[in-house]
């Protein structure tokens, strides 16, 4: 009985991607009624839980740092592309899109997805361990990608307004693939150590416990948690007119649609990294939602600025001082919970609060 509801649910999570696709292709572009809304959504909920399933698929197979990795760039590359269709297709009132979206995926990794990670931890296991080396390696990445891109343009005066001039945009692309590529280097090569969990002893754990699907095993979800991420941001795109009036009939700020697009696009990490947590991988928790931080920055902001290229719209960047005292205060969170190997539940609540805090100064700013 148990294996063929291991079967079943094994079929389920194939067959999802594939229709997430195909409706897609037939909504892509077209008004949705109310009836076809709630299709779309419950179809992108089921892509969302079976890209969990495979993203678990290709980490058992490839194993840490890896697997974290796959889920973080696959999940922000996509993203990437969605953030850009919503820019070229709505003119000037998308203008601070990325922006927005960015330091949502920020905020909701660095506060939503860690504190949550932490709570459940520390709930099932009291006090829950990790690698302060790679996490903190991590966490300064994460500062100084967001620094140089959200914070700045605020600053600089060669453009007015919160908008880098071409040449401080180029640069500000330039360091960030450097950095994301020097982090990624680091992570899976040089100090590779520094990122795989933890016993509660202190000692690495290298491999999942149990053998690994096969080579063709993992091919095969490489492939279907590609489909099931396509479906998952290419229908939250097509329910995004739906959201963008919904918030305007709730009288909130236009900011909210980046909050909500970056909540929906996160989903599968969020669900994978609490899963992690349950199993006692914090670390791989960490790696994954601190990962996904550096991946949503290191890599849209080089590609809005190729696409700024074609696009007439102005590209707003810079944060407001509310949400700079956000961030400073993340920042400072992050660090000493990193800094001591181990959290426990107040750790979780802070960074759950910080994020409430964010969700709510979003709708009542």
């Amino acid at each position: 009985m148990v294996t063929r509801l291991r079967a079943l649910f094994t079929q389920w999570t194939a067959l999802v991607p594939v229709l997430a696709v195909v409706l897609l292709a037939f909504t892509w572009g077209r008004g949705l009624p109310g009836v076809l809304v709630a299709l779309v959504t419950l179809v992108l909920a089921g892509a969302v839980l079976a890209a969990v399933h495979h993203a678990e698929v290709i980490a058992h197979r490839v194993g840490e740092p890896f697997g974290s990795l796959v889920l973080a760039v696959a999940v922000t590359i996509i993203e990437v592309a969605l953030i850009v269709t919503l820019m070229a297709d709505g003119g000037d009132k998308s203008a601070t899109l990325a922006r927005d979206t960015v330091f949502a995926a920020v905020m909701i990794t660095c506060n939503g997805i860690i504190g949550l990670c932490l709570l459940v931890g520390a709930l099932r296991h009291r006090v829950v361990h990790f690698q302060s080396e790679g996490t903190g390696a991590a966490l300064a990445t994460v500062a100084t990608l967001a620094t140089l891109s959200l914070v700045l343009p605020t600053f600089t005066t060669s453009k007015p307004g919160p908008e880098f001039s071409t040449a401080q945009l180029t640069f500000a692309a330039l360091a960030s693939l450097v950095l994301y590529g020097l982090f990624v280097a680091t992570q899976t090569v040089r100090h590779r150590e520094y990122f795989l969990p933890i016993t509660r002893k202190g000692e690495v754990i290298d491999s999942e416990d149990g053998a690994g699907p096969s080579t063709r095993a993992a091919v095969i979800s490489l492939g279907l948690l590609t489909l099931a991420l396509v479906g998952v941001v290419g229908l939250a795109k097509g329910v995004s007119p739906t959201i963008e009036s919904g918030v305007e009939n709730a009288g909130m700020p236009h900011a909210v649609v980046g909050v909500i697009i970056a909540l929906l696009v996160l989903l599968p990490e969020t669900i994978a990294a609490v899963r992690a947590t349950r199993r006692d991988r914090v670390q791989t928790s960490l790696n994954l939602a601190l990962g996904s931080a550096m991946a949503s920055i290191g890599l849209t902001i080089p590609a809005v600025a190729v696409a700024s290229v074609w696009l007439s719209g102005p590209l707003v960047l810079g944060l407001g001082p509310t949400h700079m005292v956000l961030l400073v205060l993340t920042v400072i969170v992050g660090t000493l919970t990193v800094v001591p190997g181990r959290a426990t539940l107040l750790q979780g609540g802070v960074h759950l609060v910080l994020f409430a805090a964010y969700l709510e100064l979003a709708v009542t700013p």
